[in-house]
């Protein structure tokens, strides 16, 4: 086995890259603080080819040199769109029939593994921040609150790798579909 070089990755440009039929999945990303986070998540909805991120409250838009950090030039491939509201944005996603998704630990979540999802349906999942989580208001307004099992002490992940864990596994469950 060997490592391959980056010249070997067979990498799309940004406009293969605008050209390629998306993921249906979009995120909202809602009060996040850290500017590296932001960055981390552009990069995984790049390599997942995610439709849409929205940026929300006081989460940062590019352009932003902690951002990009991170994203790596990801920020000119992933379409996003600040809305101040995510709470008014998911309403308005859920007229569009878009499934609305937030990722959090609360009584009658459903498990991240056990969540099914349906074929030629668009969702919309919600990461909020750092140290509250996502708003009770948006809970409560979201068709599902999914929940990624942990069996440690800290039961609390990174944003970023919480973004990573459920895009991979929706990702997953998505391609069967097809």
């Amino acid at each position: 086995m060997r490592k391959l070089k980056t010249n070997e990755l067979d990498r799309i440009s940004v406009d293969e890259f605008k050209n390629q039929s998306k993921t249906p999945l979009i995120i909202i990303l809602d009060n996040i603080r850290s500017l590296n986070n932001i960055g981390s998540v552009f990069r995984t909805s790049d390599a997942f080819l995610i439709k849409k991120i929205y940026l929300c409250g006081i989460t940062a838009v590019p352009p932003h040199k902690d951002i990009h950090k991170t994203a790596l030039g990801a920020t000119e491939s992933v379409d996003w769109e600040y809305v101040d509201d995510a709470l008014l944005l998911i309403k308005k996603l859920k007229e569009q029939n878009i499934v609305t998704i937030s990722v959090e630990q609360a009584d009658n979540s459903v498990k991240l593994n056990d969540f099914r999802i349906n074929p030629n349906t668009t969702y919309a999942v919600v990461f909020g921040n750092e140290v509250k989580g996502v708003q009770q208001s948006i809970v409560c307004e979201t068709d599902y609150c999914v929940e990624i099992p942990q069996f440690g002490t800290k039961h609390s992940l990174n944003i970023s790798v919480s973004c990573g864990i459920v895009l991979w596994d929706l990702f997953l469950k998505l391609k069967k579909q097809e």
